[in-house]
């Protein structure tokens, strides 16, 4: 049986490049079972198979959304029973984000390698617990998706402007990111409207039960499980456990925004309260607005007028993280 399981979605944009090196790395070591999936709906399938491998640890090969598809079947599938593998992420698509938040950086061959020589030991001291965001509309018998990272209001609108507007145009990433985030202050901070900047988000409702409510229109939205992003260590240590979701809330006001852009620089970030920056953690958070877009690891969801997304933590859940 093979130590390390490789999920592969050819069609992420890292893997375009790299694929077939990696495909020529698996065919010569016989301690990876490779399965690539031409399409998400492919990965119970995929995952299937995988399970009568028994491997010792999963790694996924995709952008987050492909991770997001994964982790949503591999928790709720049952192919792994009560025991499913520890999930290990190849830095790869445009965002890397839970990639990031794991250690792995730089080439997806080279992480690859790595996992696969920490599989031949214990990997008990490479382990991490991470719980997960449960995206539903809040009832009984409603799907639920799990993810990692969820944007909205604002910062969603700066997503899906990006995607649409901004990749198309050829880019590196790097350099795509950056024309949007000029692109997000624009509109933020000096108020301008036009067809080729993003979109104004709906005003919505947040959330966090016996914590109280936030309305209005909000530049940035977060809700995360991440530890590396916005210094959420950090956020966590200095307002105590209150929950496993975190949340940042930024008003759609110039002021605001620029509190929040001068906090992060110089490390103040959650120190102190500060006028139109919420932080808050939670185990459960409502989100409600009237076509109010959210996306949660690449996922475009929609918040309805009676049909609000609900977020709720998970489990721990384990993962293998590569950093030292």
């Amino acid at each position: 049986m093979a130590n390390v399981a490789l999920l592969s979605n050819p069609h992420s944009t890292g893997n375009r490049a790299i694929l077939p090196e990696v495909r020529s790395y698996c065919v010569k070591n016989s301690d990876v079972f490779h399965y690539e999936v031409d399409a998400v709906d492919e990965i119970r399938k995929a995952l299937q198979t995988i399970a009568k491998v028994k491997p010792k640890v999963l790694v996924i090969n995709g952008g987050d959304g492909t991770v997001q598809a994964a982790l949503t079947e591999l928790h709720q599938g049952g192919h792994f029973g009560d025991n499913p593998p520890p999930v290990a992420v190849l830095p790869n698509g445009k965002t890397n984000l839970i990639a990031l938040d794991l250690g792995a950086e730089g080439s997806p061959l080279k992480a690859l390698e790595r996992i696969v020589e920490m599989a031949k030991h214990d990997l008990h001291e490479h382990l991490v617990n991470r719980e997960l965001i449960a995206l539903s509309d809040g009832g009984k018998d409603s799907k639920v998706v799990l993810g990692m990272f969820l944007g909205g209001a604002g910062l969603s609108e700066f997503i899906l402007y990006c995607r649409h507007k901004i990749y198309p145009l050829g880019l590196p990433n790097a350099a795509s990111h950056i024309l949007t985030v000029f692109a997000a202050l624009a509109s933020v901070l000096f108020g301008i409207r036009a067809k080729f900047l993003p979109n104004k988000p709906s005003p919505i409702s947040i959330s966090l039960i016996k914590k109280g409510q936030y309305q209005g229109n909000f530049a940035i939205l977060i809700v995360t499980t991440l530890e590396k992003l916005l210094l959420m260590r950090r956020l966590t240590q200095s307002r105590g456990k209150h929950g496993r979701l975190q949340l940042m809330a930024i008003d759609q006001k110039p002021a605001a925004l620029v509190r929040f852009l001068l906090s992060a620089l110089f490390g103040r970030l959650g120190k102190n309260v500060q006028k139109g920056i919420h932080l808050e953690q939670g185990d459960m958070i409502r989100i409600e607005g009237k076509n109010s877009n959210v996306v949660m690891d690449g996922e475009l969801f929609r918040a309805q007028e009676g049909q609000p997304i609900v977020l709720k933590s998970t489990k721990p859940v384990s993962f293998l993280r590569l950093a030292a």
